[in-house]
């Protein structure tokens, strides 16, 4: 679904097991921000060089790391878009359950494949109401860096990743277009595309 440079993207920072916040009250806007994306990006780098861990416990940590460093909730209603108030509350939970399970099996095993990559935070800025963004690059052994742009958002005092823009392209933007292209293809209709998800989540 997504290009191979977003994978790498997302691996880098899926891989993460741990990251530890500022103090309440000790950094607000763009500067929490950026200490929250180094912070994930220099547990990324640990945890992925760890070539000793059993398979499973890695996907366990990457589903950890997904619940505590993404606002997945929010960004599957995003990338739902205006289909989400179509849907039942049923098909709602079932979407969102099956989202969940996407981002698991394709990313959960593949994140194991980390070979030498670094990362660096190189800027950051505020934006509307409790957004910040985290300009990084994924510098790589062999080939050209990787620009990225974290955006991060603010919830109960704690900054979640509500989407990430590899080299200009918004992931969230290219998954909501996917979607409702499946949704389209099936008549308008959001159970085309849970049954899509249920098929490729097996």
């Amino acid at each position: 679904m997504l290009i191979r440079r977003q994978f790498l993207a997302a691996a880098t920072f899926f891989g993460a097991a741990v990251w530890t916040p500022a103090p309440v009250g000790a950094q607000s806007g763009e500067a929490e921000a950026r200490t929250f994306i180094q912070n994930l990006g220099d547990e990324a780098i640990r945890t992925f060089s760890d070539k000793t861990l059993p398979r499973q416990q890695a996907i366990q940590r990457f589903q950890a790391l997904l619940h505590r460093g993404f606002d997945v909730p929010y960004i599957g209603r995003w990338v739902l878009g205006r289909f989400w108030n179509q849907a039942t509350e049923q098909q709602q939970a079932e979407y969102q359950r099956l989202f969940e399970r996407l981002i698991i099996n394709t990313y959960a095993g593949r994140f194991l494949e980390y070979s030498g990559e670094t990362f660096k935070v190189t800027g950051a800025r505020s934006e509307s109401g409790a957004d910040s963004t985290v300009a990084t690059q994924i510098v790589r052994p062999n080939g050209p860096p990787i620009n990225l742009e974290w955006r991060v958002r603010h919830r109960d005092g704690h900054p979640k990743i509500i989407d990430v823009v590899v080299e200009g392209v918004s992931m969230g933007v290219t998954q909501r277009q996917e979607f409702a292209s499946v949704i389209q293809q099936n008549g308008g209709k959001v159970d085309g595309l849970i049954q899509a998800l249920r098929q490729k989540v097996g």
